[in-house]
């Protein structure tokens, strides 16, 4: 089994090749800044725009031959003005292409994936935009499923951030689950902060009341207050390691009306956090709590970038 605090192997090369996904938004403007900010001359970068197939726009029969042709040149020039306007941001070297779906089978969210894997693609970054609690790309939910379905790590800007995206991040917050997977993220997220970043480390204890709890809530809250203490006694050895100072804390719940997810949003509100770090496809010892939904759920809430690390040899298919 990986020891979670000697996990070097594992993230020494994180986020070499970064994925730029972008559309006409604001959403992806905020996006390619952050990723010039972040990455230009530390890592390659592709920038990627999708244009839909046209006859998947519009009802059978409900257009001429004629007139999807000129839906599809519109749809490509849409695309190549995005990576236009992007490009102008990157202070360095910058891989474009467009991807055309009316030559190719699939969707977005699947012509992202499989760009990523034949680019070999380390992080996807991408914009977002809240509506109605979901986040919504290129006409559609993309953010979610891709979410859901990458083998790589995925960093999400929404386009109604508070924190700057032409900049890197001066206050990162690190949401531990007590899994190795966290712990991974943790060391990954490490490597986009400078010497002056100041750090902070959570464990949130649950202390909501499900319906579909087993065990009885004291015997449940006690279980997470000790992991909590161990997953956060192993972070500060993980940032000592490092020659890093940070805060950690545990944090809970309200009784009722609360959640994990809102709770680490409400956390990063106030400590003024400027970038979110979660690990995915951890498992707590007693309960559930990163098995996709509360990171997901966090991405909905979250006013500023989250970066869901994924750690390659943690979560290889079995």
């Amino acid at each position: 089994m990986t020891n979670p605090v000697d996990l070097e192997r594992t993230t020494d090369r994180a986020f070499q090749r970064v994925l730029l996904a972008v559309d006409g938004g604001e959403a992806s403007l905020r996006a390619a800044q952050y990723t010039n900010a972040l990455f230009s001359g530390r890592a390659s970068i592709a920038a990627i725009s999708v244009a839909q197939n046209p006859r998947t726009l519009f009802p059978l029969g409900a257009a001429t031959q004629a007139f999807l042709s000129a839906a599809r040149d519109e749809l490509l020039s849409d695309a190549r003005a995005a990576l236009q306007r992007i490009g102008a941001l990157f202070s360095g070297a910058l891989e474009t292409d467009v991807i055309d779906l009316s030559k190719r089978d699939g969707d977005t969210v699947q012509a992202l994936l499989d760009t990523a894997a034949h680019w070999q693609a380390d992080l996807i970054v991408m914009g977002a935009r809240h509506h109605r609690g979901l986040l919504r790309w290129v006409e559609g939910a993309v953010s979610e499923p891709v979410t859901r379905r990458a083998n790589s790590s995925l960093l999400l800007v929404p386009e109604s951030c508070r924190a700057r995206t032409d900049a890197p991040p001066q206050r990162i917050l690190f949401a531990l689950d007590g899994s190795a997977n966290s712990l991974g993220a943790l060391r990954m997220g490490l490597q986009l902060a400078s010497a002056d970043t100041q750090l902070r480390a959570i464990y949130v204890v649950d202390r909501a009341v499900h319906l579909f709890d087993i065990a009885p809530v004291d015997m449940l809250e006690s279980a997470f207050h000790e992991e909590g203490r161990v997953a956060l006694d192993l972070a500060g050895r993980i940032f000592a390691s490092e020659g890093r100072t940070a805060e950690t804390a545990l944090i809970e719940t309200h009784r009722t009306g609360d959640d994990v997810p809102h709770a680490i949003v409400r956390d990063a509100e106030q400590w003024n956090a400027d970038l979110v770090v979660v690990g995915t496809h951890g498992r707590r010892g007693v309960a559930r709590w990163f098995l996709g939904s509360v990171a997901t759920r966090t991405l909905r809430l979250a006013d500023t970038p989250v970066l869901l690390a994924r750690v390659p040899e943690l979560t290889q298919p079995t």
